[in-house]
């Protein structure tokens, strides 16, 4: 299970390091984080690339789960012998492949088929009965180094964020892509997701490290620049929606037009994504008084 990495493994400190994935971290890749303890090895989010590089530079006594998504546990089982941690409100999507598709909460049983079935060949997904809870503020200390979880919700329930030391935060995926929060399964809350984005401002470290495409970004200057473009893509969705019920729209209408995924992605997530995204945007404006039902099934901007 040792593996070496090469240019690929970037030290940030002498004990932390990024395991970069393909493409940059790109889905269905990602970037691990490799914690060296003087007493332990723990392993953040042990990508696809882990696996099929047949593991990582050293022995690893323990894997932390900042959630629970297919790309983000290719490796649970893979280190067999390694405690796996997640946050507490995620630790059925670790457990069970049932419980893994509950935080999706696919209401079409050909989607969740088709899903399951990439979930297993493609990212290797492995159940771990074992797996530990932990809460927000959760310590780990790892021997002259300490990890320390910072529970950030609204991705999943559970979705949880890391400070590394003195120097590293790794942020998961709050990725500050131009894609945008994402908040498309059962388990994703918007509200829930801007208030860690507002929390998530407060970090302060030298290094702050994505799962996907961005990676490591150096200096809390460029990273609270990134983190309000990243957070603008809500305010964004929501003014294309509204701008599309200046006319009455159904829910199926809202889906089919896609303000989630571009036209030409395929995946079966897409309709199930663009589903709750809209559901979620659509109880706002109501809330808000920025739409109404304009008839029953149909809405329209106030």
């Amino acid at each position: 299970m040792l593996a070496d990495w090469g240019d690929a493994e970037r030290r940030l400190t002498d004990r932390v390091s990024v395991l970069v994935g393909s493409e940059a971290g790109a889905y269905p890749s990602g970037n691990s984080v490799l914690v060296r303890g003087a007493s332990e090895a723990f392993l953040i989010d042990p990508s696809v690339d882990v696996v099929s590089r047949g593991g990582v530079p050293v022995a690893i006594d323990a894997v932390l789960n900042s959630h629970a998504h297919e790309d983000h546990m290719p490796g649970n089982g893979f280190f067999k012998e390694a405690r796996v941690h997640i946050h507490e409100a995620d630790l059925p999507g670790a457990r069970s492949l049932d419980g893994l598709m509950a935080v999706y909460g696919f209401r079409d049983d050909g989607i969740r088929r088709a899903f399951e079935g990439i979930v297993v060949e493609e990212f290797h997904f492995a159940p771990r009965p074992d797996a530990r809870g932990f809460g927000d503020g959760a310590v780990f200390d790892l021997g002259g180094l300490r990890i320390e979880a910072v529970h950030l919700p609204g991705h999943t329930r559970g979705h949880s964020g890391f400070r590394i030391g003195d120097d590293v935060f790794f942020l998961s995926d709050i990725d500050l892509t131009g894609f945008g929060p994402y908040y498309g399964d059962a388990w994703s809350e918007l509200d829930d997701f801007e208030a860690s984005l507002r929390r998530v401002r407060d970090e302060e470290a030298r290094f702050y490290v994505t799962f996907h495409h961005k990676g490591v970004i150096e200096g809390r200057d460029d990273f609270l620049a990134m983190v309000d473009r990243f957070a603008s893509v809500i305010d964004r969705r929501h003014s294309a929606m509204l701008e599309f019920l200046a006319m009455p729209r159904s829910l199926d209408e809202m889906v089919a037009h896609r303000f989630v995924y571009r036209p030409h992605v395929e995946m079966p997530i897409v309709e199930p994504v663009e589903r709750r995204t809209a559901e979620l945007h659509l109880a706002r404006m109501l809330t808000r008084g920025e739409a109404t039902e304009f008839e029953p099934g149909r809405y329209c901007a106030t």
